[in-house]
């Protein structure tokens, strides 16, 4: 997994397929036969020659409406040029899979290389007390994912050692952790939202996860029409 994190201002370099050219907008390096899956409506600007279509058919129907809502859309970007994207003013984070599944909240994924599979498949285990609810959208394969999120999200790495995360400020995470829950009593007026006691989920394995700045899980990002 590699993560790139560019200055607010700095031009990112032009061989980097992604890169967060301010922290609220994505920057995609399009050349031919790349093509871009990305939520309609989130360009912004364009230089070069780019055509936007429908998402393929091969996506499955269920896949897209999570990602944009009960009747939104995904589309398909192709061409050469620099694309320029962004959701609602909502912060961006890049990352590169290699060969890793990433179970993401559909709302937050802003863009992702169209050779990437994307399908829905239940939450599992301890994930399910998180803000997700029942389904997830996974995204597999080796390529580049963009996100969105409420603030700079942090990117944990779990391999040194077990992680903790509060479940509202979880956005995503790699299928290969380990996980288990974690309560704390008597102590849910200090850490999380709630009260008389906190739970946290813990994560552990190669891999890593994504938190954001903030506990609301709620209306996360508006429904593009």
């Amino acid at each position: 997994m590699d993560t790139h994190t560019i200055g607010a201002h700095g031009a990112p370099a032009p061989v980097v397929r992604m890169a967060v050219h301010s922290s609220k907008t994505l920057k995609v390096t399009m050349v031919t036969g790349q093509d871009l899956i990305a939520k309609a409506g989130s360009m912004i600007a364009y230089d070069g020659y780019v055509q936007f279509d429908g998402a393929p058919a091969t996506l499955r129907r269920s896949a897209e409406e999570m990602v944009t809502g009960e009747g939104g859309r995904l589309m398909l970007c192709r061409g050469d040029g620099d694309l320029y994207l962004a959701d609602y003013g909502g912060d961006v984070l890049v990352l590169h899979l290699d060969n890793e599944a990433l179970s993401v909240n559909g709302s937050t994924l802003l863009a992702c290389d169209a050779s990437l599979q994307l399908t829905i498949e239940p939450v599992k285990g301890v994930a399910k007390l998180s803000g997700s609810g029942l389904t997830n959208l996974v995204v597999r394969g080796t390529g580049w994912v963009a996100l969105v999120s409420r603030g700079v999200p942090m990117v944990l790495d779990c391999a040194e050692r077990e992680t903790y995360v509060d479940p509202d400020a979880l956005v995503a995470w790699t299928t290969d952790l380990e996980m288990k829950a974690k309560r704390t009593l008597k102590a849910g007026a200090l850490i999380g939202r709630g009260s008389g006691e906190a739970l946290q989920i813990g994560f552990k394995g190669r891999g890593f996860v994504v938190v954001q700045p903030s506990e609301d899980t709620a209306d996360r990002f508006k429904i593009r029409g």
